[in-house]
């Protein structure tokens, strides 16, 4: 995979923004035509083959058929899975079932219903290159379309592939099989789970998954309507689970976004657990069973200061990359380590996917927490999170404020004050005016007034717009 820079429309995760305004079917329609053509050109027989997936908002019908349509135009053929995941997606498109070319997703993750995105995958279900996505971007703003229209039987056709969501349920499952303790017939036998679909496109396949593993399950926020995908539910807002957890008595709950590429869970005891604990316990139940072959964990800047002290404790590395799943992925695989992710519950089990997989996440989980025979309150515990402070300082230059050196001396001193007991982190936003100011200590009065100290400074140097 190659090139992580973020273009004009495709940021880290796609083309997003709100459907029918920022994102509209004569964009999709633009895409979908000049994929169709890209396609045509990768294709040994001239002829492309494109698979698409959409979440459960109201504009992904829409957006689907645009595309649709502009891929068949440009004489490749589209076929539709319906509603599935964006790992899902993935995973059909690097299958050997169709020689796919490209594989494209439509959603908007974790945002509202209002918002959709477009996440276009290469024929190994990786995020495309950014010279692809250069190439989608320059014909976007193309003033006319040049390409061909394709006539006769040259014309694509739009396939209903909704069968091979099924396949990729089934694979989730098959990774379930016999963990240590349990039976290959029923390996989730005995656990009561609660599964938080967002109503978005876990909704349906979560449950029918748990339940083929033999768990009691227990559902809440699985019936989309195509508005209430996110609303006060998934793993954004995870306050509904940690109750329904507490009430019904499970074991253990699993959170989803939108797309299901994130997950998040939540203990006996309602507590959250976050991506950066997931991630660590995973780490060391690989460890035990021999599949963390590169001993490493990739974690972005934002993780918890506290992961990387209980990896340093279990023995185990770590790198950090650029805030983004992309870029996580990018050094997994340029480096060949097996699992890395982000505190938001973006979890890549390399050894099975090519992205964050939030119900194969759930499995790897569950999995274990049957292996070892201890909760998952006493698998996260050896990961202490430090109290973390971040705030955003809206400012007149983001390239000035960072290179003024008293700004840096200020950082420097902070990261003085605390070392070996806390970090601090300050970066420019990638799409907004901003600055942000981050401490993780001990307490959080000292990450506060290490925060404090360098906004300060920032503040005398004049860079803080009110």
């Amino acid at each position: 995979m190659k090139g992580t820079d973020m273009g004009k429309y495709f940021g880290t995760d796609g083309f997003r923004g709100e459907a029918g305004v920022a994102l509209t079917v004569e964009h999709a329609f633009k895409i979908g035509r000049i994929l169709g053509k890209l396609a045509c050109e990768k294709a040994a027989d001239g002829r492309g083959a494109i698979v698409i997936g959409r979440d459960t908002r109201r504009s992904g019908c829409m957006l689907e058929q645009a595309l649709a349509a502009g891929i068949t135009a440009s004489g490749s053929d589209a076929y539709l899975l319906g509603v599935i995941t964006t790992p899902g997606v993935a995973f059909v498109t690097r299958s050997n079932l169709v020689d796919f070319d490209f594989g494209v997703m439509i959603s908007a993750s974790h945002n509202p219903y209002q918002d959709n995105g477009i996440k276009v995958l290469n024929n190994n279900g990786e995020k495309l290159e950014a010279a692809v996505e250069k190439t989608i971007e320059d014909f976007l703003d193309a003033k006319t379309d040049e390409l061909p229209h394709m006539k006769g039987a040259a014309i694509g056709v739009t396939v209903p592939y909704s069968h091979a969501t099924r396949e990729y349920a089934e694979f989730l499952v098959s990774l379930a099989a016999e963990p240590a303790g349990a039976t290959a017939a029923a390996p989730f036998a005995g656990c009561k789970v609660a599964l938080d679909c967002a109503n978005g496109s876990a909704s349906g396949w979560a449950e029918y998954i748990y339940r083929k593993l033999g768990a009691n399950v227990q559902v809440l926020s699985a019936e989309p309507d195509g508005l209430n995908i996110n609303v006060n539910c998934g793993s954004t807002h995870m306050g509904a689970l940690q109750q329904f957890v507490v009430d019904k008595g499970c074991d253990l709950g699993f959170a989803f976004d939108g797309d299901a590429d994130r997950c998040l869970a939540v203990d006996a005891a309602g507590n959250v657990v976050n991506g950066d604990q997931l991630m660590y316990l995973s780490a060391i139940h690989m460890k035990e069973t021999g599949r963390l072959t590169s001993n490493t964990v990739v974690a972005t800047v934002m993780s918890n200061i506290g992961l990387f002290k209980a990896l340093d404790a279990a023995g185990i590395g770590h790198r950090a990359t650029k805030v983004g799943d992309k870029y996580v992925y990018e050094c997994m695989a340029n480096e060949d380590h097996m699992i890395g992710g982000e505190q938001s519950g973006h979890i890549i089990f390399r050894e099975f996917a090519t992205t964050g997989d939030g119900m194969l996440t759930s499995i790897q989980i569950m999995k274990a927490v049957i292996a070892s025979g201890k909760s998952l309150t006493e698998l996260a515990a050896p990961m202490r999170m430090f109290p973390q402070v971040l705030k955003n300082v809206r400012v007149d230059s983001k390239e000035g404020t960072m290179a003024d050196p008293d700004v840096q001396a200020a950082i420097a001193a902070a990261d003085a004050a605390l070392e070996g007991d806390g970090r601090t982190l300050v970066r420019p936003s990638g799409t907004e005016l901003l600055i942000r100011v981050m401490a993780e200590a001990s307490t959080h009065e000292a990450c506060e007034e290490q925060v404090d100290a360098i906004i300060a400074v920032m503040k005398e140097k004049g860079h803080v717009i009110a």
